[in-house]
């Protein structure tokens, strides 16, 4: 297949700059960082920092093999423990990324018997998990559970099981999924819930409980990573008890991996010491409500996102890029995001609030929007 040129990505290499928000890049120019998942900065805190290196040079860097074999380290097994006692799940198991987490939910829970309905802006890793399940595809409109009983309800009589798929908050588009709605609808109709909590957890929810928290009896299975709020890596699954136990026997993404770094895993850990007794969430909720009050109140843009993931919508894919280029040249790192991520027509430059983003930052970054032309 061949990729029109002006959808050719080209990988770039970033350095941490000297502040806590900045990058450099190749041409040695200090960018303000506003499009990474690190929202509280953890990946650069000291003590999430020393859990990684004192747990590294007690258990090594890596695991070497997978958790079958001789992979399991107590850090995985204490992580899993107080992931279950904070979420209020039976059973978590930990995976080396969230894409591969997702994929193994997905796998875990249908078969090419089953029935998948999807919301059509589900993230790629969730899509994937499907097609290598061979189950059968249905997409109901974005955050529409009128739209999501329908296909329900045209389904239900059929033999096959059916698994419901959504995002808590979706990733591109900063949307929050009606998900009281949704259970109610898929409890009706005798549909299992897949929650994708990767961007909601330790911002939203009680404590960065997320928002499946206070609905964990009535939700099949989440899933979350370490790579965002967390600013360690890798990934995990929550479910109940029995669908777990399924898990560890049978689940091919999961059994066939060398297990998640024990370094990564201690510093998941620290962090969510540090999300648990802080309401730093509330921060960047509040937050995030400043930068979109003042991006509005610029006027010629449409902003889109009511939370912690901001997108100025654009429209054209090359319009898009010449805006990253501009706000490039004034000192923001502020990616485009193009099709085949989002939709023909729907380019956007997607920003994302963090602690770290102060209120002199906010001003010059509506000054450089102000002065694009």
């Amino acid at each position: 297949m061949k990729i029109p040129k002006n959808r050719i990505r080209r990988l770039r290499t970033f350095a941490l700059g000297k502040g806590e928000c900045e990058f450099t890049i190749e041409n040695h120019k200090n960018l303000i960082d506003l499009c990474s998942n690190d929202y509280f900065g953890l990946s650069r805190d000291i003590d999430i920092i020393n859990a990684a290196y004192e747990t590294s040079i007690l258990e090594g860097l890596g695991s070497g093999s997978s958790r079958f074999i001789s992979g399991t380290r107590p850090v995985h097994k204490s992580l899993e423990k107080r992931l279950c006692e904070w979420l209020g799940y039976d059973y978590v198991l930990l995976f080396p990324s969230g894409f591969q987490a997702n994929i193994a939910a997905v796998q875990g829970l249908v078969d090419r018997n089953s029935l998948v309905i999807a919301d059509k802006l589900i993230h790629n890793s969730l899509l994937t998990g499907v097609s290598a399940s061979g189950a059968k595809l249905i997409r109901f409109l974005h955050n529409d559970p009128i739209d999501l009983e329908y296909k329900l309800a045209k389904f239900s009589d059929s033999k096959k099981s059916i698994l419901v798929i959504i995002e808590s908050i979706y990733s591109m588009e900063g949307t929050l999924a009606p998900l009281k709605e949704i259970i109610e609808i898929c409890k009706k109709h005798n549909a299992r819930l897949l929650v994708d909590e990767a961007h909601a957890l330790g911002i939203l929810g009680p404590s960065g409980k997320g928002l499946c928290h206070q609905f964990s009896e009535n939700i099949t299975m989440i899933s979350g990573t370490f790579g965002k709020s967390f600013g360690s890596g890798g990934a995990f699954l929550a479910c109940k008890k029995v669908i777990g136990e399924k898990l560890i026997q049978t689940s091919n993404p999961f059994r066939y991996t060398t297990a998640l770094s024990p370094s990564l895993t201690a510093g998941a850990l620290k962090a969510l010491d540090k999300i648990e007794h802080n309401n730093w969430g509330k921060e960047i909720l509040d937050l995030s409500k400043k930068w979109r009050e003042e991006i509005k109140k610029i006027g010629k843009y449409k902003i889109q996102g009511e939370y912690h993931i901001l997108s100025i919508m654009i429209g054209d894919e090359n319009e898009t890029m010449r805006l990253q280029q501009h706000l490039e040249e004034k000192g923001f790192l502020a990616i485009a995001i193009r099709p085949p991520t989002v939709q023909i027509g729907k380019s956007r430059i997607r920003i994302t609030i963090r602690k770290t983003l102060t209120g002199k930052i906010l001003k010059k970054f509506i000054e450089a929007l102000r002065s694009y032309k």
